[in-house]
């Protein structure tokens, strides 16, 4: 089930999202629910127009970024074909996809034994086939082209809710998204009828941009279901029942990924799950939050016709744990083709210790801007993102202030590759860019 931190915390904690995994099932390509939520009515009705500048018809489309990977003309997932007209909707004013975003789709780079992404998930694997034997069905292949009901309404998400914004999600069109969190399937799963399952895959996320933050990673979740016959001798309850279980079995998942670490687990607050936890273990001289876990809410397994029956969930993201066991100090290494990089890495070989190849010099630029009502940073980071791709390294706010009504924001950007030392002439193009696209879409003046 969805572990999805926003969801916990108040909107300015939102910049958390990436670190809280969660996960889900799969389901079929693109399926729209007849009726979309007014909120996403809402949401589309002011949206800005600043998303025209994705299409290939805009001047960036000349500026070539050696960072970025070539886009596929059609990809597959569980059987279904998925081509870029079907996500990157030019025309479209409640699409927000990006080609950069597009471009990742169907890398799935979870299924890559001698990559650490897979790497990390084959040692999950092993850790529930040795525990439970035979019993977890294991989903890494689903689309992530999914409706906004699947996405959000399936697992309780509120119906007002900020993380169902363009702000803050990929929109294909006002009924259909990628997916936030891997949850979006576990509707379909349940239905189908599986009491133990492990769904693998990649997830977006509009998000800030620095070392640790990335708007594609990838996430795991595990779900199991209770029948009364498991519980009805234990003297407990089913809850109390799943919730033992649940711990016990997640602590012992720590401690073959981690080793014999302390552990401690805190009290928190889901819409899907009741009781709800987060796991922390003490590793590295501190106090390190894993995943998320609940016993899920009666009202999901009532949908989905498991009335009487209780169920544990958790959600934990690949990249955070990945970057700990192997020491990976910047997210844009995982999508990194250079050799330097992947062949450090061996299949079942957890926590090989990455060993820095390079460490090119950065180049910081900022930019100063009279800031419009409908400027987010996240758009900012769009814009960067498009731009640049991977070489932008960092977008952060480093000076503000309210003058006569009106307020101005200062960003610093950092570039840096992470294969090459890059020019002043390609960075200057690339800023220069960059301030022109942010002054003519995102309506701010600069200064």
């Amino acid at each position: 089930m969805l572990i999805h931190r926003a969801l916990s915390r108040s909107p300015s904690s939102l910049r958390d999202i990436t670190q809280m995994a969660t996960a889900a099932l799969a389901h079929s390509p693109i399926s729209k629910p007849q009726f979309p939520p007014s909120c996403c009515r809402r949401s589309f009705a002011n949206l800005p127009q600043y998303f025209s500048f994705l299409s290939s018809s805009s001047p960036l489309s000349s500026v070539v970024v050696q960072s970025r990977q070539p886009i596929a003309a059609l990809l597959h997932f569980d059987g279904a074909s998925i081509t870029r007209d079907d996500v990157v909707r030019e025309g479209d004013p409640t699409n927000n996809v990006p080609d950069t975003i597009f471009s990742k789709l169907g890398m799935q780079l979870h299924r890559r034994d001698n990559h650490p992404i897979g790497i990390l998930r084959n040692a999950i694997y092993e850790y529930f086939d040795a525990t439970y034997p035979g019993k977890f069905v294991k989903f890494d292949d689903l689309s992530p082209i999914v409706s906004v009901k699947e996405n959000f309404d399936d697992v309780l998400v509120p119906a007002d809710h900020v993380s169902r914004s363009y702000n803050d999600t990929y929109y294909v069109d006002a009924q259909t998204v990628l997916r936030c969190h891997t949850s979006a399937h576990q509707t379909e799963l349940l239905k189908r009828g599986h009491c133990y399952f492990l769904v693998t895959g990649d997830v977006y996320r509009r998000d800030s941009i620095d070392s640790t933050h990335y708007p594609v990673f990838h996430q795991m979740e595990g779900v199991r279901v209770f029948s009364p016959d498991e519980w009805v001798n234990s003297g407990l309850d089913g809850t109390s029942y799943a919730a033992m279980d649940l711990k016990q079995s997640l602590e012992g998942l720590a401690k073959s990924l981690f080793g014999d670490v302390d552990m401690r687990w805190i009290d928190t607050y889901f819409p899907f799950t009741n009781p709800s936890f987060e796991l922390e273990i003490y590793f590295q001289e501190k106090w390190m939050e894993v995943l998320g876990c609940g016993v899920t809410e009666q009202e999901i397994l009532r949908r989905n016709g498991r009335s009487g029956s209780v169920a544990w969930a958790f959600g934990l993201g690949l990249e955070r744990l990945a970057m700990v066991l192997f020491e990976i100090p910047d997210i844009r290494l995982f999508w990194s083709n250079d050799q330097r990089f992947t062949s450090q890495f061996s299949e079942r070989k957890l926590g090989a210790k990455f060993q820095p190849f390079s460490k090119y010099p950065p180049c910081y630029k900022d930019m100063s801007f009279w800031i419009s009502d409908s400027f987010t940073e996240n758009n900012l980071c769009e814009v960067v993102r498009e731009i640049a791709g991977d070489l932008v390294e960092e977008v952060r706010l480093i000076d503000n202030f309210t003058n006569k009504g009106m307020t101005s924001h200062c960003y610093r950007i950092a570039y840096r590759s992470m294969e090459r030392s890059l020019t002043d002439e390609e960075i200057n193009q690339l800023q220069g860019h960059v301030r022109e696209v942010v002054q003519n879409k995102l309506r701010v003046t600069l200064r």
